[in-house]
This record gives structure tokens, sequence and C-alpha cells, in this order.
């Protein structure tokens, strides 16, 4: 499957002053298939070492952080293939195994910047903190993988032309059916599947439900060994705990993420750093509040008040037991949750898109799923799992704080009116891909 991070490790190998990639994301994700298949297709050669497997490669990086003389030895004794600057893709995966050779990018940055080093870690986030371990600040470049993005999925089941012809078609104007029904019945499919691509490559070979199920179900008692595996002792059952509730915890009417609600007399205290393990290995997000939509918005985030989210919304789906045919067929005792599983779809595309987006919520009548200052603007996102785009508080924001623009994420066609001043855009979720045309209108009218 094509990824989209290929063009952005494409930039990387042709900027003249290239420092080494660190590429996270949470396990299973594709980090490791993207950066071999680059390496195989760019390069003359690649040199690739898993060192969560090749445990003796640790003494090559343990000894001292000459780069030369690591080089040397990872190419005769280790690999035993050349690694040749200019040539070779040098490539350490897991490598959140190894510390030091974490440390060691700092020296390949400044003593071999000709050589291509790329790293990837699953875990990275937890193993630096667990470790302590003396991260190479400024000497490299990261780069953060998610699951397939829906228009990856998409372009995967070979219906590119979808999303080629759909850019052709203006943002403030309908689209065609023939392009709409089609993206619809994918959006569905995606909800189901999600992103994760052994769970992708499994429907496109089989095109079957219920391996679906089976395959998901695997990832997540996958993720639940790590728990036993990484973090400490005193803190697995706690992970469990959280992890077990947040599908409960946001099919609630108000799905602010509460403690109490994962253990009955449970105290934020005793909970926090089991949180933040989760986060950091990549398997929830963390949306937090922003009581006054001031810009930056980063500085106005209370991160004590915040909503969690699943990384991938196809295992959501299989997490929170709602069968394939509840989303394929409906039914009118699926509301709820449906409004949860689309807004944890749009905040996973978002990440993917690289816009960083809060949680804002300030009263009942005034409260919007998400708002970003992506380009510098304020923007609200309502985010409706239907053609229904009433949205009240949505309205009530704008009359407020009078953005340029706002977006509501629905079902519904295209199109875009002016309320009060505000743009208002209908962009159908299946198209949140385009998102950042609407907000880049916002320069486009204030230059």
């Amino acid at each position: 499957m094509e990824r989209f991070i290929s063009e952005k490790l494409l930039s990387w190998k042709s900027k003249s002053k290239h420092k080494p990639l660190l590429i996270t994301g949470v396990r299973q994700c594709g980090k490791t298939y993207s950066i071999k298949q680059f390496g195989q297709r760019e390069f003359a050669s690649l040199a690739y070492l898993n060192l969560e497997k090749e445990r003796t490669a640790a003494d090559v990086f343990s000894y001292d952080f000459n780069v030369k003389r690591i080089i040397s030895e990872l190419s005769s004794i280790v690999l035993e293939q050349p690694i040749i600057p200019g040539q070779t893709l040098l490539v350490l995966d897991e490598i959140q195994a190894c510390p030091q050779a974490i440390t060691a990018l700092k020296y390949f940055c400044e003593d071999m910047p000709e050589l291509h080093v790329a790293a990837a870690g699953s875990l990275l986030g937890v193993a630096l903190k667990a470790q302590q371990v003396s991260f190479p600040v400024g000497k490299v470049e990261r780069c953060a993988m998610y699951p397939l993005s829906f228009a990856e999925f998409v372009c995967a089941c070979g219906h590119h032309v979808l999303l080629d012809g759909l850019q052709r078609y203006s943002l403030d104007k309908e689209w065609p059916g023939a392009y709409t029904s089609k993206l619809t019945t994918l959006l569905k499919q995606y909800y189901i599947i999600g992103g994760m691509p052994e769970a992708v490559q499994t429907w496109i070979d089989s095109g079957d439900y219920r391996q679906i199920d089976e395959l998901q179900q695997a990832i997540l008692n996958d993720y639940a060994h790590d728990f036993a595996k990484h973090p400490p002792l005193i803190e697995v059952p706690r992970i469990r705990l959280i992890w077990d509730s947040i599908p409960a915890q946001l099919a609630k009417e108000n799905s602010k993420f509460i403690f109490s609600h994962v253990k009955k007399g449970a105290r934020a205290k005793n909970l926090e750093d089991a949180l933040e393990w989760l986060a950091d290995a990549g398997l929830i997000y963390k949306l937090a509040l922003v009581s006054h939509p001031e810009l930056p918005l980063a500085g106005m985030a209370d991160n004590s008040y915040f909503k969690a989210y699943m990384a991938d919304v196809g295992l959501l789906r299989q997490k929170a037991g709602v069968h394939y045919r509840t989303i394929l067929s409906g039914d009118d005792n699926y509301i709820r949750f449906k409004g949860a599983l689309a807004e944890n779809f749009v905040l996973t595309q978002l990440k993917a898109m690289g816009i960083d987006s809060w949680f804002w919520r300030n009263d009942a009548s005034a409260e919007v799923g998400f708002i970003t200052d992506c380009e510098g603007w304020l923007t609200p996102l309502e985010v409706k799992a239907a053609d229904n785009t009433k949205a009240k508080s949505l309205r009530l924001f704008c009359q407020r704080y009078s953005p340029r623009q706002a977006v509501k994420l629905s079902l519904r066609n295209a199109g875009v009116n002016l309320e009060n001043g505000t743009k208002v855009w209908s962009l159908p979720l299946y198209a949140i891909h385009r998102l950042k045309e609407c907000i880049s209108a916002a320069s486009a009218d204030g230059e």
C-alpha cells in the first residue's frame, strides 16, 4: 500500500543538510514497511537493523559514539554488508530497545551528515521517560506516522479515481451523487475496518468483515500484552482499567474523561501516570479544553480537562462491541455512540494531516467538538454523524467570537453559507482531507 508519508521521506532525502530521521507511531501502523519500501526504491542499498531482535548490536553502540567505528562494525560484523554514505539508507528499527542508539543519532548528525539514517520506534515516548534517555534535541528530524487515513484507505482499496475526480470540484457547490454515494459507503467501511495496515490488507484480500473482527481483536490483545511487558508492574492494572473505559467515556453525553468513571472511588492522582503511559505509547489521544478561544490556543489549553480518543477508529469500534452490521444498515438505537465514532474519526484524520486541535467547551449552549488555530486563524469544527447539520452551539460560538470561518463536518453535501459575517463551510466527512482548503480560504480573504 502506498502511504502518503512517502512524500515526507522524499523531501527528507533531498535536503542538502539532512539530519537523522526519527519516525514515531503506534505499533503496527506501518512504520517498518514504509521505511523499508522507501529504502529499496530510493537508495542503491538498504541496511536494516531491528534493535529489539538483534540484541548483540547494542554492544556496538554502548562502547562509544565514534560513528566511523559504529558503521564499520555494523557493516562488517552485524549486517555483513557495506554501508556507503550517499548510497545506503541505514534503518535502525525499534530504536527504543537501545537507548545508546538514540543518543548516537546526535553524532551521526554532527560527524557523518552525508549518511542517511532513519530510525523508528513504537514505544519511544514510553522508553524516553522510563529510561531517562539523553534525547538528541535539535539533531534529529521527527516524523509522526499514523494508521492509514481515510484518503489512504480509499486509494488502497483501488478507488483513487474518486479522490482525483472530486478534487476537480470546488468546496462552495454541491458535488455529483456519483461521488457522494460511493464515498459514503467507503466511509462506513472505514469506520468498521479502520486504518491499521494489516486490517486494510485483509479487507482488500478477503472482503470479509468477520476476518476483520478477528484481526482487530488480535491487535487489541497484542496491545494488552504490551501493558504487561513495558510499564511498571504497579501501573499495569490501572492502564487496563483506563484502556477499557475509553469507549464508555466517549459515549457519555458530556464525554469529558472522568477518572472516577474508570473505577468507583478512583482518584486522578492514582490514575494519571497510567493514562500518560497510554498517550506516550500512541494508543490514545488527549484533546484538551480551551475555555477562552484566544490565540495561540496552546497557551489557553487546560490539560486537566480533556477527552480521550483511540488512535484508530476501527479498533474503537471493535473494542466498543459495535457490530459491523449496525454501521452498515443503521439502527434507531445506534445514536450516541455513532456521534462518538464520528468524532474519533475526525481527530484521527486531523492528526494525520498534522493539524493540532483542542476540545473546547464553555457552557451547554456554546460547545463545539474541535477548534484549531491552523494557519493562524481561529476555526471551530462541528461534527455530526449524519446529514443533520443544525448546530446551535456552533452558531452561538460564531456570534460570540466572530471567526472568519467555521466548518460543519457531516454527511451533508459540500457548500458554504455566510452567517453573521462568518463563512460556514459544509464539508462531508469523507472529504475531510480537504479541510485545509477551507481554512486557507480565510487567509485568501484576509489578504
